[in-house]
Parts: C-alpha cells; structure tokens; sequence
C-alpha cells in the first residue's frame, strides 16, 4: 500500500507523526462504455447545453443558483471557504464508538507511525482499548475538512470518516409504521426467528458473488464457452397470513 497523507494525531499536547493509507477498495469490475458497432471506447464531452458544442476546460467556470440566476465563484471564493490547511488530525473529545448511528459512516483509513512515534502512537493505541473509547477529531484532506473518529482495530488505529450532521437527510417525509398492531404470538415468533438466525458476525462469510460470477461469464466468453451460473430459486411461502408466514421460516434455515 502507498501512504495518501503524512501528518499527526493530535493527543492532548502530543503529536504522534502517522501515515494515512486507504482501508477499503472497490471488489467491482472495472467496466467500460463502449460503441456497440466497433467496440471504441465511449468518451463524455463537456458541452454547452444552448449551442451544443464542447467547452474547453479553460473556459468552465463553477456557479450556484440562487433564486433566479447564478452565482458564479472563482478561484479566490473557494480559497476563502477552504479550510485552513493543517497536517494535524486534532482530537476533540472522547465518546462510546456505540453512540455514533452507523449512518453516518463513510471510508475508512489505516494509520502507521513514523518512527519517531511509536511510542506515543503505542500508549494512544493501548488506551483506547483498555477504555472502550474512539476520539473524535477533524482533518483537512484533499482542500476539505472532514470528520473522523479514531478507534483501534487489531492494534492498529483507524481513522473512520463520518459524515456531518447537516449531510444526513432528514425522516420527516419517510412514512412510518407507528400505527401497526403487532400481537404477542406474532411478536414472539419474531424473536424467535432472530435468535434462530443469530450468530457472531463473521465479515469472511459474505463475499461479492455477483463481480466473482461476472468474471467467470467475461472470462468463459474469451474462450467461446458460455459459463454456467447458478440462481438463487427464492422461497414462497404458502399462506398470507403473517403468523403463518413466520411459523413456516422457523426451522427453515438451512442447517437449522
């Protein structure tokens, strides 16, 4: 892996100098646009939407509608908005990793020390374990700020990007369920079908079969073969009734 930012944790009066490096990576295929009749490749132009021609990208500016018109920025608006550019990750405060809805998760990142820092990258590491704690904290990456907590995993500390409160679309206008009449026989059966599907979390379970499916298509085809790909055959159940429905699940599950 190559490191994407250096800077430092910011812990109280200590800085540990880390390396950043991207935690996740994308398990899709790597698809691209073609023309049907000669198998070029598609290109997207930027064009004037009135006199249909392409714009150079010299000639793009950025702007905002506001009311009736636009608003157009230039470079020295985004300079004055930006945040001001700083290589510290600075911890703000401490929380239960448990309080932060999963909603608000976005990428994630490893940390390594530099040598230096070891140390003080040891006793943070070592202290958020033993406390059960993540730091919260903002970076400045890529010209915008972000927010982040900072939690261990596998003696390593991640920095998890979190989206801000205001990014979070609001659940006035979802349609809720308050109003529904759950019986006790109904809800009992519920329960029991969660603990018969109750299991330690095993992230290795759980594989992108769709993108290994398609490579065995794509990589059949080269040969001229046509690959075999099994359906999932889904289960109907024989009744409408919702108590029934759940009777039937239980004890369904394979190896059950």
């Amino acid at each position: 892996m190559r490191s994407i930012w250096k800077g430092s944790i910011g812990f109280g009066l200590v800085n540990i100098p880390i390396k950043l490096f991207s935690a996740v990576q994308n398990s899709n295929l790597d698809l691209d646009m073609l023309d049907e009749r000669d198998h070029a490749k598609i290109k997207f132009l930027r064009v004037n939407e009135n006199t249909h021609k392409e714009v150079p990208y010299e000639k793009i500016v950025r702007g905002y509608f506001l009311k009736d018109r636009y608003v157009v920025l230039d470079k020295h608006d985004f300079e004055e908005a930006a945040p001001e550019k700083t290589k510290i990750i600075e911890l703000e405060n401490f929380v239960d990793i448990k309080d932060i809805n999963p909603i608000y998760y976005e990428t994630s990142y490893y940390t390594e020390p530099e040598k230096q820092g070891k140390k003080a990258y040891g006793l943070l590491l070592k202290a958020l374990e033993k406390s059960g704690k993540a730091g919260v904290a903002r970076f400045v990456l890529r010209n915008t700020e972000n927010l982040c907590v900072i939690h261990p995993m596998e003696h390593v500390i991640v920095i998890t990007k979190i989206r801000f409160e205001q990014e979070i679309r609001s659940l006035s206008e979802i349609t809720k369920v308050d109003d529904i009449t759950i019986t006790k026989k109904e809800m009992d059966v519920g329960l029991a079908l969660i603990k018969q599907y109750s299991s330690k979390f095993d992230l290795s379970a759980f594989k992108d079969d769709y993108s290994s499916e398609l490579l065995k298509i794509i990589k059949a085809k080269s040969r001229g073969k046509r690959a075999t790909v099994k359906k999932m055959k889904p289960q109907k159940a024989t009744s409408d009734d919702l108590y029934d429905q759940l009777m039937q699940s239980l004890g369904s599950k394979k190896g059950a």
